[in-house]
């Protein structure tokens, strides 16, 4: 195969990684675009070698979880041409066993380019920590003269809280007045 056509970017797995029962996972369905399979093809594959994919490698998502995934990533429904099962998730552990049971030139090098995008995580979510470890021993290391400076680092560090957008719409036009006489619109007797 072309080493172009097997480029894949980290920043493209690491949109599809997310965080379900407290674990970084990948579906089957992002995991079949990107090993260049069909969700269904990959998902027999996984069944015929199920010693392989214990729950801590691979689980089944719940109706409840397959719903709330299905309104943050904007999936179809059932009844629309959708999916017809629960979708499986897969752990680092079960993508790694992945690589064995695909078996194929492709399925190895994106199982390399996955792996850096866990290991490129759990980089990212150390220094995160670490930087909030150091900033607590600093701030017991000085007195409270720096109190205002700590809290203003914290502020920083935490994400903004995203502004709710207003559902329905704004009438631009001036209330009318109904039940309300105003001159002349009454007639005198």
């Amino acid at each position: 195969m072309d080493e172009k056509m097997i480029n894949i970017s980290i920043e493209r797995i690491e949109q599809a990684i997310f965080l379900i029962r407290g674990q970084k996972v990948l579906l089957d369905a992002d995991l079949a675009q990107l090993y260049g399979v069909e969700t269904k093809i990959l998902n027999k594959a996984v069944k015929r070698n199920l010693d392989r994919f214990p729950e801590d490698f691979m689980f089944q998502l719940t109706a409840e979880e397959a719903e709330n995934l299905r309104f943050q990533i904007g999936t179809s429904k059932k009844q629309r041409g959708g999916r017809r099962y629960l979708p499986y998730a897969f752990t680092e552990q079960g993508v790694a066993m992945l690589s064995g049971v695909l078996n194929s030139p492709r399925a190895v090098k994106v199982n390399v380019e996955i792996m850096r995008a866990f290991v490129r995580l759990r980089q990212l979510m150390a220094t995160h920590t670490d930087l909030a470890r150091k900033l607590t021993a600093l701030e017991q290391k000085y007195d409270k003269q720096f109190k205002v400076v700590f809290d203003a680092i914290r502020a920083l560090m935490t994400p903004p809280a995203k502004p709710r957008k207003k559902i329905g719409f704004v009438v631009k036009e001036k209330k009318a007045t109904y039940g309300k006489s105003t001159k002349g619109s009454r007639k005198k007797k």
